[in-house]
This record gives structure tokens, C-alpha cells and sequence, in this order.
């Protein structure tokens, strides 16, 4: 049986506007979340999570909609006039052209869809949900309501929900408002009237956690949520490819040209006094001769080859016409960390304000990482496996999750007595959020002291492609919470330095990208030395440095000539990304983007082919092209070679057949068009010759 379309729970009132408690009795939840029969019930009940129902590949239509191009239509019209007219021959020919090209491109297309639906499950959106009183991760899709959800920084959100609890949780809500910054969320109850701008109570499907913590209650599903109700217009149709918009220009061009032709013959013949109705019919037939017939099949087969052999790479083509990108992509936009380097941060050592080893430093970084729970990252993942550390003693009180303006992460924890609020992150942040600087000693200074001598080493370790963090604390006793405005008046502990070293062979990868017409432009969050370090180990060709406070300064219609010239962009914010893929668009580039992270979303939506990793949060990978299986260069180096010989056969293709048929139409009409020979002429007992002329002299061998 058929699950329903998705529809709403019955509620009293808006679900902004009811108690917590209320709306828990009318969704019929708890605590602790539905039950896993429970929730099977109720996907059955109210439909998919989706906005649109899930449709199966059928086959009959699948085989209806090979006949539905307009050429092919010319085709089978063609082949019924000709049988009309009792040609059957050419009438035969026509048919079998269309019904094997027809064939070829279900055979092709049938296959790609099942391929398509298989490798696209890997990459499935899911969503962290309570049922049971257990967390567990499921498919977007099955989120029912009464479902409590957990989210996290990146984490898409699943449908329309109540806020129960947040922690420093901020959405973008972009789609739906047209507001550019993250929208500020706390629980709590607001008026029935209340306008969705405002409803800072709720989450909304179709956004995305930018920061914080929350857990929420799921009030609506699929087409009965805001985005749902808006889908229609919010839909965004993916952007025309270059090699589809070239083809659909050649094809207005083959047309127009094939008009002209065919109307100045048929007015030639006419001119020239042959048969109306049999210069009709010829004309019609250069048309139709005109037309490439097996085009579609040949770029379904070529489309569906190439996704099979990046498949077969862990490329995951979640957009076939994408492949065609690959092809005329010549610049390709991509952060370092992963993809120029391994990906795998290791630690080289904590230091004081005064370069010391400093094992307090390395323990107070060790307590942030191993206390955060905002979202998993490398950095904290290479923290915690420092050896000889532990958390015994040490009891989580509260935290303030990292986020993209702040950039650092601070937790609360109680440990020999005392409440300490301890932060890391970068450290031009966390040095702004000091006052003071210990020392091997214990005994803090000011931090004007040290400052120039703190700057000058982390960028020391910096211009050797090192990275650097702050590490500072405070004592907030008795304090059990703590949000942001308590990161102030700090005492900066000490540099936390790690390293990620290239990928061997990078500079190759490189190198060979920009053999292939491709170049590579490092887009980077790091400070200016690593990024302008990194790309000149990598061998970019311009490795001068453009920082995300320059690009301020830089007007939109300058910025496009700047991007042009420069391969390394350094401390960039989230939507300076798009800004310089859009920018590189408007400078004529077909630009590729490869990003995993929670801020490069809206440049993977711009960018021409959106590239992402399977490791990437979820908001990325729904916003990508291409989902990587593999992080690394050296399968896009592939990509862009499979996309190309996608785009040279199709081209082949139209150039052999359309050149053909334009030969064989100028030899056809040259022999129509030469005037009629009159019949006496043709007549070998013609009374008409010279009477001068001897009845032999037309014989080389004279009279006989």
C-alpha cells in the first residue's frame, strides 16, 4: 500500500503558541521521544518527510519520454508522411532510426536512475533523533511528528519544530526570511499571530544550525511545514551547465540555418518551375536530413559512462549535467585543510607567553576539547589524544559553543575547588579577550608586555605552514553558567601549535590540474602566512595573499579583476566564499568549489560544479554536485577528464552528423536546382540539330 502524502498533526493552535507541555499531550510524545513502533505507525499515517513524494523509475514512461524530444517528433512525422505517400522504404529507415535511438537512450537512462538512486543513498541525509529515551541517527525522510530531534552546529534541520533547549543557537534562515544573518533561537512561548520572522521559538525546514546546541519536538513534516507551503516558489531549478547552454544555442542555430535553407530551395524550385508538391517534400526531407537524430542517446550514453567511471573513482554525481561542468571548468576553488593537506592534525606542542614548553597550557586545551560537545572537529580530536591527560577531577558546568564570529569555544568546569571558564581558538580572538599573560612562573603580567613578543612567534610558526591557537581561562567562581560576555578580562595561557602536513604528491596533483587548463585558487580561514606558506609548497602560480579585511575594501566591480589575478585568499569569512566565486563567474570562469564546512553552503550553490566530501556536514553535502568519497585532488584531476571526453564525443558526434547532412543537402539540391533539360533535347531522333552540322561529327572516331 502507498504511504500518504504527508499532512498535518491536529493541533489546538499554532505550535509557537501552546505549552511545552500541552503540546507534548497533543502531539502524543514524551521525553524521552517516540517509541520505534510508534514512529513506523506514524510515518504510515503522515507521509515521507518530503516535499516532494519519492517517485520509482517507470519504465513504460521512461520509454514514452526518449519520443518526446522535438527532434525525434520530426522524425516520426517525417516517416508518416513518407509512408503516406507510399515511400515505405525511407518511410522503414526513419522508423528504425528513431526506435533504436529510442531504445539505446531508455537502456542508458534506466540503468543511470537505478545506478543514481543506489549511490545516492550513501550519502543520505540523516538526522539525530530521541526515540526510547536513545539517540539515534535516521534518513530525514523518516522524521515523524512528535519526534525529538537533536541538533547540532551543521546540522540541516529536518521539518518544523518547537525549541525545547538551546544552548547559543543560531539559524540561518536565508530561504525563508531573505535575512543574511543567523537568526538568534531560545525557547519559550510566543502570541498565535506572531509573524515567522520572529518566531524565535521554532526551527523551520529548509535552514541550518550555524552554531549552538538544541533539542526540539517535531510539530510538522513534508508539505505541511513553512518551507512546504512556499515550495513551489522557492524552488530553485539547478543553473543551466555551460555544455548544456552551448547546445541549446547550436540547436536554435541548426534550426535557424535549416529554415533558411529549406526556404530558399523550396523557393528556388518553384522559381525553376518544378512541381510545387514535389519541392515540398524535398524540402521536408533536407530537414529532417538535417537533424542529428541520435544526439540524445549519444549524451545519455556519454553521461551515463562517465558517471559510472567516476563511481567507480568514489565520485558520486548527484547531478549527471554536472559531469559536463567538469569538462569546461577552469578554475577550481578549494580550502587546504583535507585537500592540499592530509586532513590529519597533529599536535606539536603547547608554549607559554615566553616560548616554554607549558604542560598547563596543554592540559586546559585538553579539558575544552575533551568537555565540548558542540560539534566533532579534527583540532579537539588531535587534542584528546595527547598522551598522559586525563579528566579525572574535572566536572563539566556549562559551555558556549565555537561559532564562525566569535571563532573560539569556551566551557565551564569545576576542578580542585574552583569554577574555571576555559577558552581556545584563534588567537587574534582570544587575545582580545584577555587582559593578562602567565607565565612559566604562574604569575600573570600584563598582556601588553608580551603581546608583541606572542604575535611575533605565532607568526614565526605560521610561516612555516603551522597553525596556532590561543588557550586562556578565568576564574568565575561561584558562577554555574556562563554565556559569551564572560569571555573578557582573561588570562592568556599559552599557544597551542599543530601541524597538518601536505598530501605527498599534492604539488603534482597541482601541477597536472594546471596541465588540464585548470586553476587552483586556496580559499582559506587561516591566517595569511600558513595560507601564503601552503600555497607556495603546493606550486600556485601566484601565491600573493589577499585577506578577507582587503577584500572589504573592495568594490564589486573591482573585485572581479582582482580574483582574476590572485591564487590565495586568507582569512576569509563565511560570505566572502561566495563572493569570490561569484565574482570569478562574472569574470567569465567556469568555477568549481570544493567545501565540507557549515559556512561554505552558499559558495558551493554558486559555484558552477558544487563539490563535497561524504565526511562533510549535512548542509554541504545537500548543496553539492558532486559528493567525494575520497578527499583528495587527484580524483577531480579524473573528473575533469571524464567530463571532458563526455563533452568531446557529444560534440564529435553533432559535428560529424550535422556536417554529413549538410553535404549530402548542398550535392541534393545542386542536382535539383540545375534548370530543367528540355525533352526535345533529350530525344536522339530530334529533327532540331544544326543542318550544317554532319550527323557523325558528335562520334570521336569520324564518319563511319
Amino acid at each position: 500500500m502507498a504511504r500518504k502524502t504527508s499532512r498535518k498533526p491536529a493541533l489546538s493552535g499554532p505550535f509557537w503558541s501552546i505549552e511545552p507541555e500541552r503540546l507534548f499531550a497533543e502531539l502524543g510524545t514524551t521525553a524521552s521521544g517516540l517509541s520505534a513502533d510508534a514512529a513506523a505507525e506514524r510515518l504510515d499515517e503522515f507521509g515521507p518527510n518530503l516535499l516532494r513524494p519519492r517517485k520509482r523509475v517507470n519504465a513504460f514512461l521512461l520509454l514514452l519520454g526518449q519520443f518526446s524530444n522535438p527532434l525525434v517528433l520530426i522524425l516520426v512525422a517525417a516517416a508518416a508522411l513518407a509512408f503516406y505517400l507510399k515511400d515505405h522504404t525511407n518511410s522503414i529507415i526513419i522508423l528504425v532510426i528513431v526506435v533504436a535511438s529510442g531504445l539505446l537512450g531508455f537502456w542508458q537512462e534506466y540503468g543511470a536512475a537505478g545506478s543514481v538512486e543506489k549511490l545516492l543513498a550513501v550519502v543520505r541525509i540523516r538526522t539525530m533523533v530521541r526515540r526510547g529515551g536513545a539517540d539515534a541517527e535516521v534518513p530525514v525522510e523518516e522524521v515523524v511528528p512528535g519526534d525529538l530531534v537533536v541538533l547540532n552546529a551543521g546540522d540541516v534541520i529536518p521539518a518544523d519544530c518547537r525549541l525545547l533547549e538551546s544552548r547559543d543557537l543560531f539559524c540561518d534562515e536565508a530561504a525563508l526570511t531573505g535575512e543574511s544573518l543567523p537568526a538568534e533561537k531560545t525557547p519559550g512561548r510566543l502570541p498565535a499571530d506572531t509573524a515567522l520572522a520572529g518566531r524565535t521559538n521554532s526551527l523551520f525546514m529548509g535552514t541550518h544550525v550555524v552554531s549552538g546546541t538544541a533539542l526540539a519536538v517535531v510539530a510538522a513534516t513534508g508539505l505541511t511545514t513553512e518551507f512546504g507551503h512556499v515550495s513551489e516558489r522557492l524552488r530553485q531549478q539547478p543553473a543551466e551547465t555551460e555544455f548544456a547552454r552551448g547546445v541549446r544555442r547550436f540547436g536554435f542555430f541548426l534550426l535557424q540555418v535549416t529554415l533558411g535553407l529549406v526556404t530558399a530551395i523550396f523557393a528556388a524550385n518553384v522559381l525553376l518551375k518544378h512541381p510545387v508538391y514535389d519541392s515540398f517534400l524535398f524540402s521536408l526531407a533536407l530537414a529532417v536530413g538535417l537533424t542529428p537524430q541520435l544526439l540524445p542517446a549519444i549524451m545519455s550514453v556519454s553521461l551515463s559512462r562517465g558517471a559510472r567511471h567516476m563511481a567507480a573513482r568514489q565520485v558520486i554525481v548527484k547531478r549527471l549535467s554536472s559531469i559536463e561542468s567538469f569538462g569546461s571548468m577552469n578554475v577550481l576553488c578549494s580550502d587546504k585543510t583535507g585537500t592540499l593537506t592530509q586532513g590529519q592534525v597533529r599536535v606539536r606542542g603547547a608554549l607559554d607567553a615566553k616560548g616554554s614548553d607549558s604542560g598547563k597550557a596543554m592540559l586546559f586545551a585538553f579539558i575544552n576539547a575533551g568537555m565540548q560537545t558542540g560539534f566533532a572537529n579534527p583540532i579537539d580530536a588531535a587534542v584528546k589524544a595527547q598522551p598522559g591527560l586525563d579528566l579525572a577531577g574535572t566536572r563539566k558546568l556549562d559551555e558556549v559553543p565555537y561559532d564562525f564570529v566569535r571563532k573560539r569555544l569556551s566551557v565551564l568546569v569545576q576542578r580542585e575547588g574552583r569554577n574555571l571558564l576555559i577558552t581556545k581558538g584563534a588567537l587574534r580572538t582570544v587575545l582580545a579577550a584577555c587582559s593578562r599573560a602567565e607565565t612559566a612562573g604562574g604569575s600573570p603580567s600584563p598582556l601588553d608586555e608580551v603581546r608583541a613578543e606572542i604575535e611575533q612567534r605565532a607568526a614565526g610558526f605560521s610561516g612555516q605552514g603551522l597553525r596556532v591557537l590561543g588557550v586562556a581561562y578565568k576564574d568565575v567562581t561561584p558562577a554555574e553558567t556562563i554565556t559569551r560576555d564572560d569571555e573578557r578580562d582573561m588570562t592568556f595561557l599559552g599557544l597551542l601549535v599543530l601541524e597538518d602536513p601536505l598530501k605527498p604528491g599534492i604539488a603534482g596533483t597541482v601541477a597536472e590540474l594546471r596541465e588540464r587548463g585548470v586553476r587552483l585558487k586556496l580559499v582559506s580561514g587561516d591566517n595569511r602566512l600558513v595560507a601564503e606558506t601552503v600555497g607556495r609548497q603546493v606550486g600556485l602560480e601566484n601565491p600573493e595573499v589577499i585577506t578577507g579585511t582587503e577584500l572589504h575594501a573592495v568594490s564589486d566591480e573591482a573585485l572581479p579583476v582582482l580574483v582574476d589575478d590572485v591564487d590565495v585568499f586568507a582569512e576569509v569569512e563565511p560570505s566572502q566564499k561566495e563572493r569570490i566565486v561569484r565574482a570569478l563567474r562574472h569574470a567569465g570562469h567556469v568555477v568549481g568549489f570544493l567545501g565540507d564546512g557549515i559556512n561554505d553552503a552558499p559558495a558551493l550553490h554558486a559555484a558552477d560544479v558544487g563539490i563535497s566530501v561524504d565526511s562533510a556536514v549535512d548542509v554541504a553535502k545537500e548543496a553539492a554536485d558532486i559528493v567525494l568519497l575520497r578527499r583528495d585532488l587527484s580524483v577531480l584531476v579524473q573528473g575533469v577528464g571524464a567530463g571532458r571526453r563526455t563533452f568531446a564525443n557529444t560534440l564529435k558526434y553533432v559535428f560529424m552528423a550535422t556536417s554529413a547532412n549538410f553535404g549530402n543537402m548542398f550535392s541534393m539540391a545542386g542536382g535539383l536546382l540545375v534548370p530543367a533539360v528540355p525533352a526535345a533535347a533529350a530525344d536522339p531522333d530530334s529533327s532540331d540539330q544544326p543542318p550544317d552540322r554532319p550527323a557523325g561529327d558528335d562520334d570521336c572516331r569520324g564518319p563511319r
